[in-house]
């Protein structure tokens, strides 16, 4: 059985695999996060935290797609909780107090669970405070009564964006400061409280999910082929960024391509479709070795080339290939997390992502050992523009590393 955990300011990959050790954490969820998974019946997926603003967020539809696939779905704390308390008549499993307020009609709005966050590489820290954890404090009788309700108020008329406990402070009545600061202890946390909940109710009785509903295309609009394309697009985003980021990659792309030459008749052919018919080879042609290269014997020299210009000679689309080779290799899961810490990057980058020939330019600051037009081919790509359109989904993580 599978278990994959969506979370990020909620519960660190630390305090999940304290409860569940053979999880896999993932970052929040957003729309087509989970038909990007690999899913079999008895799986289990814990949604607790989801994008609201920066990607839209996770869909009704993959969620009951998941379910009458035989997934079990437990939501709490955040968008879990609140995905749960939509979808728990299709067999959705709701756990925590969370839930239960969305549930019963005491809040109803995103901005209840919604917090500010700083990047997946910190460990998501929260820069403001859920509305959730107020009204849990409150409700539990910590605070004076009245005290409790003028600080909800106070903390509902602001957007969640400005909910930091200094500016909470500020905006309370001074006599309510008190009140606020005991509301701060973390054991009002009530979002990490049922995240915690949510862990502990995986290995608890489950909902039978095949009599819970029947799923009708028409309904879902999500075919298995659907689902399909959208787990294909992420082994693409994976293999970008071994192309991007990975050392390796050039010696996989050069070993899979080699192999499809080889299928078309070798030197033979190489000769045939460069116009190479005697024992030197031209200097245009040249200019896609680099200075090392030079010294290689002439079937070597032609075997490089054929594959750096792939497109000028053959339609034959590498990606697919290169794709099931990459798949077998031992660092797949590594580039498969530089894929969601891309995404993170994007979600909570503070400035906009320069133009894709920018993004280029600086990105070819990372290959000194070959001149840039040799690396680039060496990696795939064909021209500026091709790696342009490549690094900028990548520009923000590679710009927080960079610092």
């Amino acid at each position: 059985m599978k278990v994959v955990v969506y979370t990020g300011p909620t519960l660190s990959a630390d305090d999940v695999h304290a409860v569940l050790p053979e999880a896999r954490v993932v970052p929040p969820a957003a729309r087509g996060d989970l038909l990007k998974e690999e899913w079999s019946p008895d799986d289990t997926a814990v949604i607790i935290d989801g994008y609201y603003r920066e990607r839209l967020s996770v869909g009704h539809k993959e969620i009951l797609w998941l379910l009458n696939e035989g997934v079990h779905v437990i939501g709490a704390a955040s968008m879990g909780a609140l995905r749960a308390a939509e979808l728990a008549p299709f067999g959705m499993t709701g756990v925590g107090e969370v839930y239960e307020m969305f549930s019963s009609g005491v809040v109803d709005g995103d901005d209840e669970v919604a917090v500010l966050h700083g990047p997946a590489e910190h460990g998501y820290p929260a820069g403001t405070v859920a509305l959730v954890n107020l009204r849990h404090g409150v409700a539990r009788g910590t605070v004076d009564a009245g005290a409790g309700e003028r600080i909800v108020a106070a903390a509902k008329a602001r957007p969640f964006t400005h909910r930091s406990w200094e500016e909470l402070e500020e905006a309370v009545d001074p006599a309510d400061r008190g009140a606020l600061a005991v509301l701060r202890e973390e054991k009002w946390d009530v979002k990490r409280l049922d995240a915690l909940a949510a862990l502990d109710a995986v290995a608890g009785p489950r909902t039978d999910v095949a009599g819970a509903w029947s799923a009708d295309i028409a309904l879902t609009g999500i075919t298995h082929y659907e689902a399909l394309k959208w787990r294909s697009a992420r082994d693409l985003d994976v293999m970008n960024a071994a192309r991007l980021f990975a050392p390796e990659y050039p010696e996989v792309h050069a070993s899979v391509l080699a192999e499809l030459l080889a299928g078309f008749g070798g030197e033979a052919h190489a000769r045939e479709k460069l116009g190479v018919y005697g024992d030197e080879m031209p200097p245009e042609l040249g200019r896609w070795l680099s200075p090392e290269e030079h010294a290689l014997d002439l079937p070597e020299r032609l075997r490089l080339v054929m594959i750096r210009v792939w497109p000028v000679w053959q339609s034959e689309d590498w990606r697919r290939v290169v794709l099931d080779r990459l798949r077998r290799h031992p660092k797949w899961p590594e580039w498969s997390e530089l894929v969601d810490a891309a995404e993170t990057a994007r979600a909570t980058a503070r400035a906009a992502t320069p133009p894709p020939e920018f993004c280029a330019r600086l990105f070819l600051r990372h290959w000194k050992t070959a001149p840039p037009h040799v690396e680039m081919a060496r990696r795939g790509f064909y021209g500026m523009d091709d790696l342009g359109r490549t690094v900028t989904p990548f520009f923000p993580l590679d710009a927080q590393r960079r610092r």
